[in-house]
């Protein structure tokens, strides 16, 4: 009985563990970071009295966005390095 309680421990914490790497590389969590990253940095512009914080907020929120999307190939080159 305890083995088939503790298969079952193990199996919802995989399930867990699954769906949390699913979240870390989804696009939903992207477009999240995004759109507070343009809301944060609009209302520091904003408050900063900086013109058009609405259109120069674009700049370093793309800047930011992309380089969330190369760190994958970054970690996996650091992984390899790391693993010899």
């Amino acid at each position: 009985m305890d083995i088939e309680k503790e298969l079952s421990f193990i199996k919802d914490r995989n399930k867990k563990v699954e769906l949390d790497k699913a979240w870390e590389t989804s696009f939903a969590r992207k477009m999240v970071i995004l759109v507070l990253t343009y809301v944060i940095i609009v209302l520091f512009m904003y408050v900063s009295h900086i013109v058009k914080p609405w259109l120069n907020a674009i700049v370093p929120t793309i800047g930011f966005f992309l380089s969330t999307l190369t760190l994958p190939f970054i970690k996996k080159w650091w992984i390899k390095k790391h693993l010899k």
